[in-house]
């Protein structure tokens, strides 16, 4: 959700790609193959909700997204990482858009559940 916001699928992310792929390499290095080979077609960024930052992982469809949904452990430190911040927050989303009506459900590792974009937006700011 490059900047916060829904993306335009029609918009050129190379940098965006570029980005997330650096970050498979450096951060996942030792996971599983079929892990970083899922991650390579996810875009990933870095939001606030309540002052407080969490990973967000773009995903490709709804299959990817619950697959790594069941798969939380390997992104804890992610935020860390990103932010050198030693009390971050863990938090991570994972998210697709649905093909029926395009709107975005995310996986919230908070809450263990699953969530409209727009209940995120609405029910917290992001900075």
């Amino acid at each position: 959700m490059s900047e916060h916001r829904i993306p335009d699928n029609k918009q050129n992310r190379k940098l965006e790609r570029a980005l997330s792929n650096t970050i498979v390499d450096k951060c996942f290095d030792n996971s599983e193959s079929w892990l970083r080979a899922i991650l390579r077609m996810c875009i990933f960024s870095l939001g606030y909700i309540d002052s407080e930052p969490v990973f967000i992982v773009e995903c490709p469809n709804q299959a990817v997204a619950k697959r790594l949904s069941r798969k939380t452990y390997p992104f804890r430190d992610i935020v860390y990482y990103l932010t050198d911040d030693l009390y971050a927050s863990e938090r991570t989303l994972f998210c697709y858009q649905e093909s029926k009506n395009g709107s975005w459900r995310c996986f919230d590792t908070n809450s263990n559940s699953w969530k409209n974009w727009n209940s995120l937006q609405t029910s917290h700011r992001f900075n």
